[in-house]
């Protein structure tokens, strides 16, 4: 091999080195951006239930409020979709040490609105036996 083949070798090798490198460093970043925000959506979604409870009336003020101060300061995604969303995320998994990290803020919405779905055709299902 040729002393100029050698050191191109050699710079690929390094390049390689340190581009695995960041890819790693980014799917670190990612992960614990990710598992970050989930416990941020899990808290925002106690603090939102906590204060409404039952109180359907004072929700809609509280949620309507919210989306409208938080969006003008952080931005998309806090309309009142998504923090309706945060709260059934935090009524459906109460245990805030349960949550997994390797799951993503979508993977834990998808999973609510599977069990609600599932708790209500079950709940209607119910309905239907006992009426029968």
């Amino acid at each position: 091999m040729s002393k100029k083949n050698a050191i191109t070798s050699d710079i690929a090798e390094v390049y390689q080195n340190i581009r695995t490198i960041l890819v790693t460093a980014r799917q670190k970043v990612y992960t614990a951006v990710n598992s970050t925000m989930v416990e941020a959506y899990w808290e925002i979604g106690r603090q939102i239930e906590q204060a409404v409870g039952s109180r359907a009336e004072y929700g809609k003020r509280l949620i309507d409020y919210l989306a409208e101060h938080l969006t003008t300061e952080f931005g998309k995604g806090f309309a009142q979709t998504n923090l309706i969303y945060m709260r059934q995320f935090y009524s459906t998994f109460p245990i805030r040490h349960a949550l997994r990290g390797e799951l993503s803020w979508t993977h834990y919405r998808l999973l609510t609105i599977s069990i609600l779905t599932w708790f209500f055709i079950i709940s209607f299902l119910s309905a239907l036996c006992l009426s029968n």
